[in-house]
């Protein structure tokens, strides 16, 4: 998937938006086939696409083109806003040197994004392993801690095979007023779920409830997305891998986190002029 980086800014976007914004938008503007979007990454936990897109996007706020807040928003700079496009090669020279410079303690400010992106996945990668190498029954359970810790109530596992692929249950509760139940479904794939599996696990739906949740260490192909959401059918929410080792991680399941303070020193010059 070798394609040049196209304009930064985009009329539809503006000059922010979200990460799954992001990714629709360059699916859409690199006429990307289904085939390429559903090409699976080497960690088996997620496609190519969303792997190359962060590391991206963690580049280009390096080259100060981009720039993030907390709440995953994706924000042009100024310097972002001057420019037309980019060229690849450059990013990737620029960002070495800051890191090859960082490395070697010469002067000058490192791609701090580089190294914290690094760290973001060694973690992750750990953590995919030990969630595919539990066994169903415990995944099961872990899906129910985590709705459970989400504020859903009545979060029960059905813990039974054949039963038309519904893993559990779960009540959403909405301002304390409004309420509704949730069948959930999850599965351990180091691949892509397609849409014949949203398909299947809406069909068990019928007649039990009109809201699903299907949980995944995969990824899901265009189609499963556009068949979740199909106009006329019960709606299927899609939590995949990414979403779900970003959901431990504000839940602080099985992940432990640590803020740490980076020093930052700033020369006073009016100091030396009053001396």
């Amino acid at each position: 998937m070798h394609r040049s980086i196209p304009p930064l800014r985009n009329s539809a976007l503006g000059d922010s938006a979200s990460i799954v914004e992001l990714d629709e938008e360059v699916t859409k503007n690199l006429h990307l086939s289904e085939e390429e979007v559903a090409h699976p990454h080497k960690n088996g936990r997620a496609t190519e696409l969303p792997y190359r897109l962060a590391w991206a996007r963690t580049y280009l706020k390096a080259f100060g083109l981009l720039d993030n807040s907390r709440r995953g928003v994706w924000t042009l700079t100024a310097k972002g806003k001057s420019i037309d496009g980019v060229d690849p090669r450059e990013v990737k020279r620029f960002v070495r040197n800051l890191f090859r410079g960082r490395k070697t303690g010469r002067s000058g400010e490192g791609p701090i994004e580089v190294a914290e992106a690094a760290a973001e996945e060694n973690w992750r990668e750990q953590l995919l392993k030990i969630l595919l190498d539990l066994s169903q029954d415990a995944f099961e359970r872990l899906a129910q801690r985590v709705l459970r810790e989400s504020g859903f109530t009545k979060v029960t596992v059905t813990g039974r095979s054949g039963d038309g692929g519904i893993d559990g249950t779960g009540i959403v509760q909405l301002g304390g007023l409004l309420s509704f139940p949730v069948l959930f479904q999850c599965k351990r794939y180091q691949g892509s779920v397609g849409a014949s599996a949203i398909r299947d696990f809406r069909g068990a739906m019928v007649g039990r409830a009109e809201r699903g949740l299907f949980i995944t260490t995969g990824a899901f192909t265009r189609d499963a997305k556009l068949e979740a959401t199909r106009d006329g059918a019960p709606l299927i929410d899609l939590v995949d891998g990414e979403q779900l080792l970003d959901k431990l991680k504000e839940l602080r399941l099985g992940v432990q986190v640590s803020i740490r303070t980076i020093e930052e020193a700033t020369v006073l010059a009016e100091f030396f002029q009053e001396i």
